[in-house]
């Protein structure tokens, strides 16, 4: 009898341990894809990114702007890395008051990763309604912050005057060497570093417009098979279908890793919420909820939990650098109901804070002669984030994303065709449809 219950619970132990083990591997190749995603639109984008930045009339419309920091950030997947070209050309002479509005916009465009991660958990009406909710309250911030700052800014100069201020004793010669704590990168690098390279120097160089990219026909690391022999650095799978190999072109290139990174994302998100759902039974997942979403049981102190939720988002995405990773991870969580929208807003709002990290670091590797104005567009990138926080966090009445997030999640369970409709009008035609 002993020896039967032994064997019982040995066997519960290893398939609870086989499921953790599969968790990690799904949030692991969900990162993956997540790369994979902003690689290919990168390739998608090619030199369509510099002819943004390229009709210095039209940037002068703040709201043209704006929107050219959303279509960048949609074409590059990542703020992160819009900012700091954005952050790039402010450093090569591009004045600070047309850059402002730029990074207004590059805010906006890195909630389009969650709103794909959300329509991926439209099976089930429950989980997609709270997923796309947790999805757009991210957007939904964004959107009111730009919109009310854009004209604030234009009024009164305030980010330009703040920052400038705060840049006034900055030289080159008090400016230390920083690298960014880039951990995850190195634990998906060896995955995603075998399928695909891309070359940075040549995404930048197109971005702003640089004469020495000018002749650059592709995105992908060249010069493969000039390397030393002993030399692997450069060996990856779609070098085989870039110039160097069979030279499909970058569109086929850019759609084959598109079709790969949703296949991945979507089967990744499926297994991740079914493992979720199996490993937590409903007497767990209700521990779970409401220890996650309680707030700090000290009388007096429970205002307080969503600003520590703040401090933990902010950190979460400095250690993995990358916003779009941070928030993307927590739509299906949403989903499965294991943090609620109350709580996952002031997750999202630190993560928006902890993505500023980036681009003040890539403003003093920057350096030369414009090292002032690269900071000081960097340091718009923070305060643009605070004065949003500032606006929509404090005052409970004040919390509009949540208010028009829970709409839109209500809809989208209801009209599952409207999550589309929302995407491609909010994320493409309407930006494109300003540029008119």
């Amino acid at each position: 009898m002993k020896t039967h219950v032994n064997t019982k619970v040995l066997k519960e132990v290893a398939v609870t341990v086989t499921k953790l083990l599969s968790l990690l591997a799904c949030l692991f190749f969900f990162i993956c894809s997540l790369s994979f995603l902003s690689d290919s639109f990168r390739i998608l984008g090619g030199k369509n990114i510099g002819a943004l930045f390229s009709n210095s009339e039209l940037l002068k419309n703040p709201v043209v702007g704006v929107m050219i920091g959303v279509m960048v950030t949609v074409l590059v997947q990542s703020s992160s890395t819009s900012t700091s070209i954005i952050v790039g050309l402010v450093s090569a002479g591009a004045p600070v008051k047309t850059a402002i509005p730029m990074i207004m916009g590059a805010n906006i465009g890195t909630s389009v990763t969650n709103i794909i991660v959300a329509l991926t958990q439209a099976s089930d009406r429950e989980q997609f309604r709270k997923a796309f909710a947790c999805a757009n309250v991210h957007d939904m911030f964004n959107w009111l912050s730009a919109f009310i700052l854009v004209i604030i800014e234009c009024l009164t100069g305030y980010l330009e005057t703040l920052t400038g201020k705060l840049v006034e004793n900055i030289g080159a010669d008090n400016v230390t060497d920083v690298k960014n704590p880039d951990f995850l990168k190195a634990l998906t690098k060896p995955v995603t570093k075998a399928l695909v390279q891309l070359d940075k120097d040549v995404l930048k160089g197109w971005a702003q417009n640089s004469p020495e990219f000018e002749n650059a026909t592709t995105l992908l690391r060249t010069e493969c098979y000039q390397q030393s022999l002993g030399d692997q650095s450069c060996k990856f799978l779609f070098a085989y279908l870039g110039p160097e190999g069979f030279n499909i072109g970058e569109t086929y290139i850019g759609i084959i890793l598109l079709a790969i990174s949703l296949c991945m994302l979507c089967g990744c998100l499926i297994g991740m919420v079914k493992i979720l759902n199996s490993l937590l039974g409903s007497k767990v997942k209700g521990i779970i909820e409401n220890v996650i979403n309680a707030d700090i049981p000290v009388q007096g102190l429970g205002w307080l939990t969503g600003y520590l939720a703040m401090v933990l988002g902010a950190i979460m995405t400095i250690l993995v650098q990358s916003s779009s990773v941070f928030t993307s991870t927590l739509t299906p969580l949403a989903g499965a109901g294991l943090v609620s929208l109350e709580r996952a807003y002031p997750l999202t709002l630190g993560s928006n804070l902890g993505t500023t990290t980036t681009s003040i670091l890539a403003s003093f590797a920057a350096g030369g002669d414009n090292l002032q104005a690269a900071v000081q567009i960097s340091l718009v990138h923070l305060f643009f984030n605070l004065t949003g926080i500032l606006m929509f966090y404090p005052v409970p009445c004040m919390r509009w994303p949540i208010s028009i997030a829970r709409v839109l999640g209500n809809t989208t369970s209801q009209y599952r065709w409207f999550a589309l409709l929302y995407l491609c009008f909010m994320f493409l035609i309407f930006p494109i449809s300003l540029f008119g």
